[in-house]
């Protein structure tokens, strides 16, 4: 048990040491991230466990930020999507309410905190705005009501549908949204269309902190509550009634599950946690438009939940980590090292790179290889990458 504590700790400070060494390399970060993964999962002591996983992620994390910011960057967003996942896995995984509109939820939030927060709102209330930078915690909770509102509002009529028919119904919902959001522009301005929103007010930083650090550790924080919540969530009565509907509808109800307020409850609370990030991308990226929600964006979500492990937490986490790292970081690493091997001119079995298409760049095939892995995921780990530990049960 000793030796494995130190081997871990050991793995953890080398990865650190490569990536500071070789601030640009993205092998050095993907073994810093790998690290973490095998300190969750190496039989070391909890509390061992717990306090590595807090040095890795609230001091070594933004000191690599301050080596290569694109690294932090990208550990934010990974947090952004981490927190989507678990509240997609919410609806899909724990009640099994098959929801393709899931993103429609995080422009609910977006939008919120848009309007208020830029001059936007002057168009259609008159003066006064934006709003002072700290009302952004405020629409933290606004972002958070207004989303589980229409969560609530998108379960109330389809509430009688399952599996296929649910699917297109939640489909259209998200594409709803983001018409409206393209077309609310006439008569009333009031999210000036395809032109999207800018500029968009950022919450004051305590203590001078830079942004990108600021950021990272607030979407932190809320990943740490969205999974606790989800960890009460599911060891409830709450959590459990989810799966119960989830293995059999009539069953549950049979049982005396209470299926309308349970079903609206899962829509609710999937929703709530988008609401919260899209108040924070919003402030992130001081820029909306129609376009940042688009369907492939539930898709990724869902394919993320799928990938980790369906009613999975860790999985879940895991799901959001890798599919995120390998759009933002891996593919582009690939095409930005192709693209440098054509600048330099480099010969291949008489092949010339220079020659290579830009049609051929790894980061534009993105959706296809996310299709792959979701292929060949159903056909040989169906169960995903963490797979709960009631589903490893029914398909080990």
């Amino acid at each position: 048990m000793i030796a494995r504590s130190v081997l871990v700790a050991a793995l953890l400070a080398c990865s650190g040491f490569a990536v500071a060494t070789f601030p640009r390399s993205v092998l050095a970060f993907l073994l810093f991230q790998g690290s973490l993964l095998v300190i969750y999962l190496a039989a070391i002591p909890r509390w061992l466990r717990w306090a590595l996983l807090a040095v890795a992620l609230l001091v070594m994390m933004p000191l690599i930020g301050a080596y290569n910011g694109y690294y932090l960057e990208v550990a934010t967003q990974v947090g952004i999507f981490v927190a989507l996942a678990l509240g997609l896995n919410i609806v899909v995984g724990l009640a099994g309410l098959l929801d393709l509109g899931y993103v429609a939820f995080y422009a609910v939030g977006a939008y919120s905190w848009a309007i208020f927060g830029s001059p936007q709102a002057n168009v259609v209330f008159g003066g006064g705005f934006p709003l002072a930078p700290g009302w952004f915690y405020v629409f933290l909770g606004v972002g958070l009501a207004v989303a589980a509102l229409t969560g609530v509002l998108l379960g109330l009529p389809v509430l009688r549908l399952r599996g296929d028919y649910l699917a297109i119904v939640t489909l259209g919902f998200g594409e709803v949204i983001r018409v409206l959001a393209n077309n609310l522009d006439k008569p009333i301005n009031l999210t000036n269309g395809p032109k999207g929103i800018t500029p968009i007010s950022r919450p004051p930083a305590p203590f001078g902190v830079p942004y990108a650090e600021y950021f990272y550790f607030l979407v932190l924080l809320i990943v740490v509550v969205v999974i606790l919540v989800n960890r009460r969530l599911e060891d409830s009565h709450i959590g459990r009634a989810w799966e119960a509907i989830r293995e059999d509808e009539l069953a549950a109800q049979a049982m005396g599950v209470p299926l309308v307020r349970m079903k609206l409850l899962a829509f609710a609370c999937g929703a709530s946690f988008a609401g919260v990030m899209g108040v924070v991308f919003s402030a992130k990226q001081v820029f909306i438009n129609p376009e940042s929600f688009t369907f492939l964006e539930s898709i990724g979500v869902l394919a993320m939940v799928i990938l980790g492990g369906m009613g999975s937490i860790p999985g879940a986490v895991l799901g959001a980590t890798v599919v995120t790292v390998l759009n933002l970081q891996v593919l582009k690493g690939l095409s930005l090292w192709l693209n440098e091997l054509k600048n330099a001119g480099v010969t291949i079995l008489g092949y010339s790179l220079a020659d290579l298409p830009t049609q051929l760049e790894p980061a534009k095939y993105e959706r296809m290889i996310f299709g792959m892995i979701l292929v060949l995921m159903m056909i040989f780990r169906p169960q995903g990458i963490l797979p709960a530990r009631r589903r490893q049960r029914e398909l080990g």
